[in-house]
Protein backbone atom coordinates (compact mmCIF):
# COMPACT_ATOMS: atom_id res chain seq x y z
CA UNK A 1 0.00 0.00 0.00
CA UNK A 2 2.35 2.82 -1.36
CA UNK A 3 1.03 6.32 -1.61
CA UNK A 4 -0.47 8.18 -4.08
CA UNK A 5 0.68 10.10 -6.04
CA UNK A 6 -0.74 13.46 -4.15
CA UNK A 7 1.28 11.98 -1.02
CA UNK A 8 -2.16 10.42 0.85
CA UNK A 9 -1.96 6.97 1.53
CA UNK A 10 -3.87 4.20 0.27
CA UNK A 11 -7.59 4.03 1.73
CA UNK A 12 -7.31 0.93 4.27
CA UNK A 13 -9.80 -1.42 5.96
CA UNK A 14 -8.08 -1.00 9.20
CA UNK A 15 -7.33 2.43 10.74
CA UNK A 16 -3.86 3.83 9.82
CA UNK A 17 -1.24 6.58 10.78
CA UNK A 18 -2.47 10.53 9.72
CA UNK A 19 1.21 11.57 8.35
CA UNK A 20 4.60 10.79 8.75
CA UNK A 21 4.49 12.80 12.11
CA UNK A 22 2.13 10.30 13.37
CA UNK A 23 4.48 7.64 12.73
CA UNK A 24 7.43 9.48 13.95
CA UNK A 25 5.32 10.37 17.66
CA UNK A 26 3.88 6.75 17.41
CA UNK A 27 6.94 5.21 17.65
CA UNK A 28 9.30 7.51 19.41
CA UNK A 29 6.34 6.62 21.88
CA UNK A 30 6.98 3.26 21.33
CA UNK A 31 10.63 3.01 21.50
CA UNK A 32 10.55 4.95 24.68
CA UNK A 33 8.14 2.14 26.46
CA UNK A 34 10.41 -0.46 25.09
CA UNK A 35 13.40 -0.77 27.96
CA UNK A 36 14.48 -4.67 27.68
CA UNK A 37 12.65 -5.21 24.67
CA UNK A 38 10.66 -4.10 21.98
CA UNK A 39 8.77 -7.04 20.59
CA UNK A 40 6.46 -7.23 23.10
CA UNK A 41 4.97 -3.07 23.01
CA UNK A 42 5.64 -3.08 19.16
CA UNK A 43 2.97 -6.17 18.92
CA UNK A 44 0.53 -4.79 21.51
CA UNK A 45 0.49 -0.81 19.99
CA UNK A 46 0.62 -1.92 16.50
CA UNK A 47 -1.64 -4.13 16.14
CA UNK A 48 -4.36 -4.00 19.60
CA UNK A 49 -4.33 -0.48 20.11
CA UNK A 50 -3.48 1.33 16.98
CA UNK A 51 -4.84 -1.25 14.76
CA UNK A 52 -2.23 -0.50 11.89
CA UNK A 53 -1.61 -4.11 11.79
CA UNK A 54 -3.73 -7.48 11.54
CA UNK A 55 -1.90 -10.16 13.54
CA UNK A 56 -1.18 -11.57 10.30
CA UNK A 57 0.16 -8.54 8.75
CA UNK A 58 2.22 -8.44 12.15
CA UNK A 59 3.55 -12.11 11.97
CA UNK A 60 4.45 -11.82 8.27
CA UNK A 61 6.29 -8.46 8.27
CA UNK A 62 8.11 -9.44 11.99
CA UNK A 63 9.40 -12.92 10.09
CA UNK A 64 10.77 -10.55 6.87
CA UNK A 65 12.25 -7.64 9.71
CA UNK A 66 14.21 -11.38 11.34
CA UNK A 67 16.02 -12.21 8.57
CA UNK A 68 16.74 -8.88 7.00
CA UNK A 69 20.26 -7.58 8.87
CA UNK A 70 19.97 -5.11 11.36
CA UNK A 71 17.65 -4.57 14.51
CA UNK A 72 14.52 -6.17 14.33
CA UNK A 73 12.22 -3.52 15.37
CA UNK A 74 13.96 -0.80 13.03
CA UNK A 75 13.32 -3.11 10.09
CA UNK A 76 9.50 -2.95 11.21
CA UNK A 77 9.47 0.20 11.49
CA UNK A 78 10.64 0.79 8.21
CA UNK A 79 8.38 -1.68 6.93
CA UNK A 80 5.69 -0.29 7.96
CA UNK A 81 6.21 4.10 7.15
CA UNK A 82 6.95 2.65 3.87
CA UNK A 83 3.94 1.03 3.63
CA UNK A 84 1.86 4.06 4.65
CA UNK A 85 3.82 7.01 3.24
CA UNK A 86 6.77 5.44 1.30
CA UNK A 87 10.31 7.17 2.10
CA UNK A 88 8.93 9.78 3.89
CA UNK A 89 7.35 7.65 6.29
CA UNK A 90 9.94 5.31 6.20
CA UNK A 91 12.39 8.03 7.50
CA UNK A 92 9.93 9.49 10.11
CA UNK A 93 9.15 5.78 11.59
CA UNK A 94 12.87 5.09 11.81
CA UNK A 95 13.81 8.59 13.25
CA UNK A 96 11.05 7.84 15.86
CA UNK A 97 13.11 4.72 16.89
CA UNK A 98 16.14 6.43 17.42
CA UNK A 99 15.70 10.14 17.76
CA UNK A 100 14.90 10.47 21.36
CA UNK A 101 15.80 7.40 22.61
CA UNK A 102 19.28 8.19 21.44
CA UNK A 103 19.66 10.83 23.68
CA UNK A 104 18.13 8.93 26.63
CA UNK A 105 20.40 5.95 26.03
CA UNK A 106 23.54 8.11 26.35
CA UNK A 107 22.15 9.40 29.50
CA UNK A 108 21.85 5.95 30.59
CA UNK A 109 25.33 5.19 29.85
CA UNK A 110 26.57 7.75 31.48
CA UNK A 111 24.80 7.34 34.64
CA UNK A 112 25.67 3.28 33.90
CA UNK A 113 29.27 4.28 33.89
CA UNK A 114 29.02 6.15 36.85
CA UNK A 115 27.17 3.65 39.43
CA UNK A 116 28.33 0.33 37.06
CA UNK A 117 30.14 -1.18 40.43
CA UNK A 118 27.06 -0.84 42.77
CA UNK A 119 25.78 -3.91 43.85
CA UNK A 120 22.01 -2.78 43.66
CA UNK A 121 22.48 -1.55 39.92
CA UNK A 122 24.04 -4.88 38.99
CA UNK A 123 20.76 -6.71 40.48
CA UNK A 124 18.20 -3.93 39.61
CA UNK A 125 19.39 -4.97 35.84
CA UNK A 126 19.57 -8.86 36.18
CA UNK A 127 15.85 -8.18 37.42
CA UNK A 128 15.35 -5.99 34.33
CA UNK A 129 16.50 -8.95 32.32
CA UNK A 130 14.53 -11.52 33.57
CA UNK A 131 11.16 -9.38 32.55
CA UNK A 132 12.54 -8.35 29.42
CA UNK A 133 12.67 -12.62 28.66
CA UNK A 134 9.05 -12.63 29.96
CA UNK A 135 8.12 -9.99 27.73
CA UNK A 136 9.50 -11.67 24.39
CA UNK A 137 8.10 -15.42 25.82
CA UNK A 138 4.70 -13.79 26.41
CA UNK A 139 4.46 -11.94 22.81
CA UNK A 140 5.99 -15.42 20.88
CA UNK A 141 2.99 -17.35 22.60
CA UNK A 142 0.25 -13.99 21.59
CA UNK A 143 1.43 -14.90 18.26
CA UNK A 144 1.17 -18.83 18.13
CA UNK A 145 -3.04 -18.23 17.23
CA UNK A 146 -1.67 -16.77 13.48
CA UNK A 147 -0.04 -19.89 13.17
CA UNK A 148 -3.03 -21.51 12.47
CA UNK A 149 -4.02 -19.92 9.24
CA UNK A 150 -0.69 -20.62 7.91
CA UNK A 151 -0.24 -22.63 4.47
CA UNK A 152 2.02 -25.44 6.30
CA UNK A 153 -0.51 -26.23 9.21
CA UNK A 154 -0.51 -25.88 12.51
CA UNK A 155 1.38 -28.52 13.60
CA UNK A 156 3.87 -28.27 10.86
CA UNK A 157 4.95 -24.35 12.17
CA UNK A 158 5.00 -25.53 15.82
CA UNK A 159 7.47 -28.19 14.39
CA UNK A 160 9.65 -25.34 13.14
CA UNK A 161 8.99 -23.30 16.64
CA UNK A 162 9.88 -26.40 18.65
CA UNK A 163 13.34 -27.17 15.61
CA UNK A 164 14.42 -23.67 15.92
CA UNK A 165 14.60 -23.21 20.02
CA UNK A 166 16.38 -26.33 20.03
CA UNK A 167 18.80 -25.64 17.33
CA UNK A 168 19.64 -22.09 19.51
CA UNK A 169 18.73 -22.51 22.98
CA UNK A 170 19.64 -26.29 23.12
CA UNK A 171 22.60 -27.09 21.20
CA UNK A 172 23.63 -23.19 21.23
CA UNK A 173 23.50 -22.88 17.07
CA UNK A 174 24.52 -19.59 16.01
CA UNK A 175 21.21 -17.56 15.07
CA UNK A 176 22.42 -17.05 11.61
CA UNK A 177 23.30 -20.23 10.20
CA UNK A 178 19.79 -21.49 12.03
CA UNK A 179 17.94 -18.65 10.19
CA UNK A 180 19.61 -19.95 6.93
CA UNK A 181 19.02 -23.65 7.04
CA UNK A 182 15.44 -23.61 8.18
CA UNK A 183 13.89 -20.71 7.75
CA UNK A 184 14.93 -21.30 3.22
CA UNK A 185 12.81 -24.62 4.01
CA UNK A 186 10.11 -23.03 5.94
CA UNK A 187 10.02 -20.28 2.78
CA UNK A 188 10.11 -22.98 -0.06
CA UNK A 189 7.62 -25.51 1.50
CA UNK A 190 5.27 -22.45 2.13
CA UNK A 191 5.70 -21.09 -1.61
CA UNK A 192 5.13 -24.87 -2.98
CA UNK A 193 1.80 -24.90 -0.41
CA UNK A 194 0.80 -21.69 -1.69
CA UNK A 195 -2.04 -21.71 -4.62
CA UNK A 196 -0.95 -19.94 -7.62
Amino acid sequence: MHPSPSGAAAPSAHPQPKSPRDLFVSFTWLALQGFGGVLAIVQREMVEKKRWLTPEQFLEDWAVAQVMPGPNVINLALMIGDRYFGLRGAIAAVAGMLAIPLVVILVLAVLYAHYAANPQVAAALRGMGAVSGGLIAATGIKLIPQLRKHPLGFATCLAFVVLVFGAIAVFKMPLGWVLLAVGSVACAWTWRRIPA
